[in-house]
């Protein structure tokens, strides 16, 4: 499954040169994965409230063009792997048929203390 998220480009998200500060691109690819795990009816409040929550353990980031000022961005977030600790995605930032940035995120449940958790079995099997 392949979880589709766009995304415009604002002058706010640009550099001097006009083009995406390189940064943005990793809130652009929060964004797409919040947005992910809310269409999966995973309800991160309630997590949270259970005592467990989603961080980033990993990002492998490549830029291969830059995106411009109102430029309309695709977020294409698929799963690489599941286990029962962690899920790694490959996020990739699209214009049209353009590949501009390509991420692999490694995703971890933690519990109030920060020590590592088992990603609950409605994550588990929801991700499948």
């Amino acid at each position: 499954m392949t979880h589709q998220f766009p995304v415009r480009v604002y002058y706010e998200d640009t550099d001097l040169a006009g083009i995406v500060y390189y940064a943005n691109y990793l809130k652009f690819i929060e964004r797409a994965r919040s947005e992910w795990v809310r269409e999966l009816g995973i309800d991160q409040v309630a997590m949270k409230a259970a005592g467990l929550v989603f961080a980033v353990r990993r990002v492998e980031a490549d830029y291969l063009s830059p995106a411009r000022f109102d430029d309309l961005l695709q977020i294409e977030t698929s799963i690489s792997r599941t286990t029962g600790v962690r899920l790694s995605l490959q996020q990739d930032v699209m214009r049209e048929e353009t590949l501009l940035f390509r991420a692999v995120v490694t995703i971890i449940c933690m519990d109030e203390t920060g020590t590592v958790a088992r990603l609950p079995a409605q994550i588990r099997q929801s991700t499948r």
